[in-house]
């Protein structure tokens, strides 16, 4: 067992039956069930949009090659500029080396998992620049010292309580401030940051091949005035963003609300296609876009997993899942939680070191239920599996363990030998390490129910 596996253990466990963490996550998960339940009251055919919206990222990324051409192509037309990065290491090198021409000292950031992903906080903070997260929930977190929690919802482990215990410490305000205090006092104190900053960088939850625009949304508007007031603005997107044409924008902007928060549709929606223009008041000189790979075209080779790279970070299939709802976001190790990130992230970063996520659920199928992309998330886990198995990273003791059980579930004769006497040894002997010290073994009846059956029926 990796390090990584076993440290998800010790942090699920603790997790799980901490009370506390258990009533916090359970009520903000409540609160967006209901929100989400209003959402989709918008649509008269839901399944239909589903449908349509599923159909659109396959075609994105059966054709992903194309349309990351024709956007660049039209992104470079009104003045942007694109970097292709294969890795994380690339991404931030080549962001580095536009920042310093800048004399960058102070970065704005709003709210992306991809930049997450690639660490560039770390990577600004060793070249002595200030980054700063400017999302409420991610301001939070840094100050924290922690990373998100999920995708949509980067403090959703706290409580009002406990965000004013930390402004208390960290930011000396108040310990009884309530949230629109602490709200206000936010936004004053990154309004002059805004003003300060030499760049911006944001993610992008969609790339718009046919006019080169990169789609933001978001509640707060920090993304935006991350944008308009620094001198130069990165956006950092992963390639599998990408979809056809703006025409598609109505419905994925209100699909993305109605799954991410219950909203019919987000408070703030900009597509930006470069930087500011001749006769333009507001925006950055020059205007970067990242295509990130970081492992997304290993994933595209895969038949069956490469539909994952549909996913459009609604955060839905985590607030579904009863895994997620008990270990929380920060047990998986890794910026994608949750099904989609027990999919995606053995994918990105080696089944070697992360097959265990995929192993980490109870395959009832709610992520897939909830997708509005409609990804079969819990048969992409189980194709996982398989490959975990293909690739032989299973122990000797759990292959020994499959031979034999495969083998008494070929033939009658075999599973009843030994008599229930035996096989309760058997399971107390080999199975109790595994089975977990907070649960009570199984128990093999004296008689199955084969037996049972044959005997009532008079048979031999």
């Amino acid at each position: 067992m990796s390090t990584i596996a076993e440290k998800f253990l010790i942090d699920a466990e603790k997790k799980v039956f901490d009370p506390e963490h258990r009533r916090k996550l359970s009520f903000n998960i409540g609160q967006y069930d209901k929100k989400v339940v209003e959402g989709k009251k918008q649509y008269a055919n839901l399944e239909l949009a589903r449908e349509r919206a599923a159909a659109l990222k396959t075609k994105a990324i059966e054709n992903l090659d194309k349309y990351l051409i024709e956007f660049e192509a039209n992104f470079i037309k009104r003045g942007g500029k694109v970097i292709w990065a294969r890795d994380a290491k690339e991404a931030q090198e080549e962001i580095i080396k536009v920042l310093r021409r800048f004399h960058t000292k102070t970065v704005v950031k709003s709210k992306s998992m991809v930049t997450e992903e690639i660490h560039i906080n770390d990577a600004l903070e060793k070249e002595g620049m200030e980054s700063l997260e400017t999302d409420l929930g991610e301001f939070i977190v840094q100050m924290r010292k922690e990373t998100p929690y999920h995708i949509v919802t980067p403090a959703m482990h706290l409580s009002k309580e406990d965000v004013a215990k930390t402004f208390h410490e960290e930011k000396g305000t108040p310990l009884d401030y309530t949230p629109q205090q602490i709200t206000a006092w936010v936004r004053k104190f990154l309004r002059e940051k805004y003003v300060a900053a030499e760049a911006g960088i944001t993610g992008g939850n969609f790339l718009i091949a046919d006019i080169g625009g990169v789609a933001l949304t978001e509640n707060e508007g920090n993304a935006w005035l991350s944008m308009a007031f620094p001198k130069v603005h990165i956006a950092i997107v992963g390639i599998e963003k990408i979809i056809p044409s703006l025409n598609d924008m109505e419905l994925f902007w209100s699909l993305l609300a109605t799954y991410g928060t219950g909203q019919n549709v987000t408070v703030y929606n900009s597509i930006l296609t470069g930087p500011r223009q001749a006769g333009e008041t507001d925006g950055p000189e020059e205007m970067y876009v990242v295509l990130l790979d970081n492992g997304r075209t290993n994933v595209l080779e895969q038949p069956e997993q490469h539909r994952s790279l549909q996913c459009i970070r609604c955060g839905a299939c985590l607030n579904a899942c009863p895994i997620y709802n008990g270990v929380g976001g920060h047990s998986y190790a890794s910026p994608y939680s949750g099904p989609i990130g027990a999919v995606l992230t053995p994918q990105l970063w080696g089944m070697k070191e992360y097959k265990h996520l995929s192993y980490s659920s109870s395959l009832c199928g709610r992520c897939t239920e909830v997708c509005p992309v409609k990804i079969d998330l819990h048969n992409l886990l189980l194709y996982n599996r398989r490959d975990a198995v293909k690739e032989k990273l299973s122990t000797s003791a759990e292959n020994l363990t499959w031979i034999f059980w495969k083998k008494a579930m070929m033939k009658r004769s075999a599973m009843e030998k030994g008599g229930a006497k035996l096989k309760n040894f058997i399971i107390s002997r080999f199975f109790k390490k595994s089975w977990g010290n907070r649960r009570e073994l199984p128990k093999v009846a004296p008689k199955s129910f084969n037996q049972i059956w044959r005997e009532g029926h008079g048979m031999k």
